[in-house]
């Protein structure tokens, strides 16, 4: 196991994921990106390609969509923050490395990751990682006070939705990869 870095990790399954070669077409298609066949941690989740491909989707559409809303770093941040409280280590590092790449804020996402959720932060940032936190507790713990925040951060309905999908996914993500591995040192592999 390793601490939370904005390093690149590796993450060792403790199930045997479909090595390149068992990949049929129908598991390329589901992988979406054929770059993510280098991945054990997709190859395992091609096993069951209908539910890997409605994943990958949900996951390019909440990251990826430009269409309005939240800018990409606050997304990121959102998935940081959640992968951070979970203590999925695997899941922050990747996050924190886009969220301070799209932010150019490399310090305060470090912060983040070091010091936890609770390290200070400002403006949006504050408002995103406490909803991100709250939500990740539990979904009752997101309460109008978080909404309130995000608002007064000059977030409109659609960036406050953003904040939330990206969150909501990244617990219910986090959840899967905590279950099925664990991250390594990219040189231990």
């Amino acid at each position: 196991m390793t601490g939370f870095t904005q390093d690149q990790l590796g993450w060792q399954p403790w199930l045997a994921p479909l090595t390149p070669d068992e990949l049929t077409d129908e598991h390329r298609e589901a992988l979406v990106d054929k770059a993510r066949a280098a991945s054990p941690y997709f190859r395992l989740l091609a096993r069951d390609p209908d539910v890997l491909h409605a994943r990958t989707q949900t996951d390019l559409d909440i990251f990826h969509n430009a269409d309005g809303g939240l800018p990409r770093a606050e997304r990121e941040l959102a998935a940081t923050a959640t992968s951070r409280r979970n203590g999925c280590v695997f899941c922050a590092s990747v996050h924190a490395r886009f969220a301070a790449h799209h932010a150019k804020r490399p310090a305060d996402v470090q912060r983040l990751l070091d010091e936890g959720v609770d390290a200070a932060q400002e403006g949006t940032w504050r408002a995103v990682i406490d909803a991100s936190v709250a939500l990740a507790a539990t979904p009752a713990e997101l309460r109008p006070e978080h909404i309130a925040a995000l608002r007064a951060a000059g977030l409109d309905d659609l960036a406050v939705s953003d904040a939330i999908h990206a969150a909501a996914f990244f617990n219910w993500a986090n959840r899967l990869m905590l279950s099925l591995g664990e991250p390594t040192r990219e040189a231990d592999e």
